[in-house]
């Protein structure tokens, strides 16, 4: 996915560009970097150098302009796709989960959870609302779309669960307009494409780390080899 990205805005800025002229001011940018560092004794002429450095990447950002436009949109396209299913572990069968409730503000007493038949509820059903929220933890055996359903007095709301050995999820959150229950919430596991194994002090990096770490290497490359400037 990140070389496919690079790669359609790569061509983007190589098609609807003007290279030549692209290319015209990546060079006086250098000039003006290499004049800039033998002037550092000289803050005057320093500053004046500096002026029309800015006035040439304000032209190369006006160039960039129109690649950037173009190509925009199918990347935002694939950006939430890669949101919606990168972004969390699935929940597997026979694994627990939990599910989480906001209340209206200033809502109080007990809140219960129904649910479908295959899931198992691994704590009391019904559950004290405390600072607007109620919390479930729950377990389904076999794969499949399962309907929990969130009970406050008189007022019930549903949302759909999804349990599966593929890399899908439902939507993480849904939320209720114009009701004492305002959220149905599973809490799903960030997605770590190296399981346990921490990068850096600590670090798990998840699916955006990765494409950008990618990116920047593929974005590198190709514009070496397609002579993008």
């Amino acid at each position: 996915l990140s070389a496919l990205i690079t790669l359609v805005v790569t061509l983007g800025y190589k098609y609807f560009s003007n290279q030549d002229e692209m290319k015209r001011l990546k060079e006086r940018q250098k000039e003006f970097q290499a004049q800039m560092k033998s002037m550092r004794d000289k803050p005057e002429e320093m500053m004046k150098v500096q002026k029309e450095a800015m006035s040439v990447n304000f032209e190369y950002m006006k160039h960039s302009f129109k690649p950037m436009l173009i190509t925009m949109l199918p990347v935002l396209i694939i950006f939430s796709w890669m949101a919606g299913h990168l972004s969390y572990e699935p929940i597997y069968p026979g694994e627990s989960f939990s599910v989480s409730a906001v209340f209206k503000e200033g809502l109080v007493g007990k809140a219960m959870i129904k649910v479908g038949e295959g899931v198992e509820v691994l704590n009391e059903k019904e559950q004290e609302i405390k600072d607007g929220k109620a919390m479930w933890s729950l377990r389904a055996a076999k794969e499949g779309d399962y309907n929990i359903t969130v009970i406050s007095g008189t007022v019930t709301q549903s949302r759909v669960v999804l349990v599966s050995k593929e890399l899908k999820v439902a939507d993480a959150l849904v939320a209720f307009s114009h009701s004492d229950i305002e959220q149905i919430t599973v809490n799903y596991a960030k997605l770590r494409p190296l399981g346990d194994k921490a990068v850096l002090f600590g670090w798990y990096p998840g699916w955006l780390a990765w494409y950008l770490i990618f990116s920047i290497v593929f974005s590198i490359g190709l514009r070496k080899v397609m002579k993008v400037y």
